[in-house]
């Protein structure tokens, strides 16, 4: 079977949301020169997410419509290069906004919109609107039908995201990205790769970018093989922090055998003994006064 290329464009934004559409379809046709199934986005691509000391009203007026020319010209890309791509843009939203990507299937059809669950309400995204659930959906690619699902930046920080979309069949995680990625936020990537035996691939921006770094990832989710007597490493592609694409090969038949035979994710789970997780308490530890209700 034929592995699952992944590219993950680590790239720079430019100044306008034309730009970033000329410069997106350029790097979305790079990929495809390479092979790519699926074509990933880092966050918030339509304006760089250029949030930060910046006026709030000034980066909500950048929102668009999930229907408009932008997301439409990147639905049209993906049916002509026969690729996926997880695109990623400031929703308008209501009388709000959202961070959403949408995962376009290589016919340039929508098998979902995803918006950011975990909002960082402890900065700017505080005048975001959180994403109501996680979504899963059966994508066709030449290597045959994988299930992939979708979380952004911070909500990897909360292994609920994970979690949830392992029980709702995830093989394969899309996470864009605009954050450093150190030490510790790619040991929760590895983590929450090990614990759900799924994999989860990264986009973030390049170090050119402030705060952040690249270091764009790709963990396949399988700590053990037959053959070998120690776990192995699941990073199957770390970027340095260079601007370009990274492809990774992930290898669905390796993933899906070590999931019908070893312990993790689901398979030895008591879903009966954990009813706090979901109770609400006054006097919950660590709870800021500002969270979201």
């Amino acid at each position: 079977m034929k592995k699952l290329k992944i590219a993950l464009l680590q790239i720079c934004p430019c100044n306008t949301l034309d730009e970033n559409l000329k410069k997106g379809i350029e790097f979305c046709r790079k990929a495809k020169e390479r092979g790519a199934d699926i074509a990933l986005f880092p966050e918030m691509w339509s304006n760089g997410y250029n949030i930060y000391k910046r006026p709030v009203h000034a980066w909500l007026a950048e929102a668009i419509d999930a229907d408009s020319d932008f997301i439409n010209a990147f639905g049209k890309l993906a049916r002509e290069l026969d690729m996926a791509i997880g695109i990623t843009f400031l929703e308008k939203y209501a009388d709000s906004a959202r961070n959403t990507m949408i995962l376009f299937d290589r016919f340039g059809d929508n098998k979902f919109t995803y918006a950011k669950v975990h909002t960082c309400d402890f900065s700017v995204e505080s005048n975001l609107t959180p994403g109501e659930d996680f979504y899963t959906a059966e994508l066709d690619t030449h290597c045959g039908m994988v299930k992939v699902g979708a979380m952004i930046c911070f909500d990897r920080e909360f292994p609920e995201s994970a979690r949830i979309l392992m029980l709702r069949g995830a093989e394969v995680i899309l996470v864009p990205n605009a954050c450093p990625m150190e030490m510790n936020r790619l040991s929760q990537l590895r983590g929450r790769a090990y614990e759900n035996m799924t994999a989860i691939a990264t986009c973030n921006y390049p170090a050119s970018v402030p705060d952040c770094n690249g270091a764009s990832t790709v963990f396949d989710g399988v700590a053990y093989l037959p053959d070998m007597d120690c776990s192995r490493d699941t990073c199957i592609l770390q970027a340095d922090g260079s601007e370009g694409i990274f492809v990774a090969e992930l290898d669905l038949e390796q993933l899906r055998r070590y999931r019908s035979s070893e312990v993790h994710g689901n398979a030895f789970r008591r879903p009966e003994k954990y009813s706090a997780l979901t109770e609400t308490k006054i006097n919950e530890p660590f709870i800021r006064s500002n969270r979201r209700k």
